[in-house]
């Protein structure tokens, strides 16, 4: 996890497909201290991820391209962006609307129309919660006790590779290019060998692959 910028306010992606809500946002946010760069859908917004990464990301939920369900889901998987606080925009504001965003990795839900302060409330409520999160990680505290899994796990020679790129924090998509297969074929050896460990997810399983030195 990355340090925080402390000579600014804090660097944010904006995504969203509506270029009034992308100027008057990015305006007012960056009027209040914050670098703010912008993606039109969560396509765009991937890109963005592998040239920089931000300290917080707002997004709209309905785009073209990638809609804002699916982007988080690829920021959770990843885990150089798995901690980046994610802020989902909509205009729909029913129960069941918020707990589907919030379920699928959002940390807040605002509804459209919002006001400006409400939505930079937010950003500094997660911008904190986010600093008081890696400050702990940088104290030395342990994170956790060693990964267990189960005994005699063998990965077949793909796997291994598989595996050694999920460590350093690379998506499906971008093993897949760099390994020249498809990326359901990535997304089956990640699920075969989380099946094999016993482990429960991505994070898990290149956590465990760097502390058996798989990785």
């Amino acid at each position: 996890m990355k340090e925080m910028n402390t000579t600014d306010q804090g660097r944010l992606m904006l995504v969203d497909d509506d270029p009034n809500l992308i100027l008057l946002v990015k305006d007012y946010l960056e009027f209040r201290g914050y670098q703010v760069m912008t993606a039109e859908n969560g396509r765009e917004a991937l890109e963005l991820l592998e040239e920089q990464i931000p300290d917080l990301i707002i997004c709209d939920v309905m785009m073209p391209e990638m809609d804002g369900y699916t982007l988080v889901q690829h920021i959770r998987e990843n885990s150089a962006t798995e901690w980046v606080p994610v802020l989902f925009l909509s205009a729909k504001g029913q129960s069941q609307d918020r707990v589907k965003g919030l379920n699928t990795g959002a940390d807040v839900y605002i509804v459209k129309p919002f006001e400006p302060e409400e939505l930079v409330a937010q950003v500094e409520s997660s911008l904190k919660q986010a600093s008081r999160l890696i400050k702990h990680q940088n104290s030395g505290v342990s994170s956790g006790p060693t990964i267990k899994v189960r005994r005699n796990v063998e990965l077949t020679p793909t796997e291994l590779k598989v595996v050694q790129l999920v460590a350093k924090g690379m998506a499906n998509r971008d093993i897949a290019q760099i390994m020249e297969v498809s990326q359901r074929t990535i997304e089956s050896h990640v699920s075969n060998m989380l099946g094999k460990t016993g482990l429960h997810n991505r994070t898990e399983l290149a956590r465990w692959a760097i502390e058996s030195k798989k990785a």
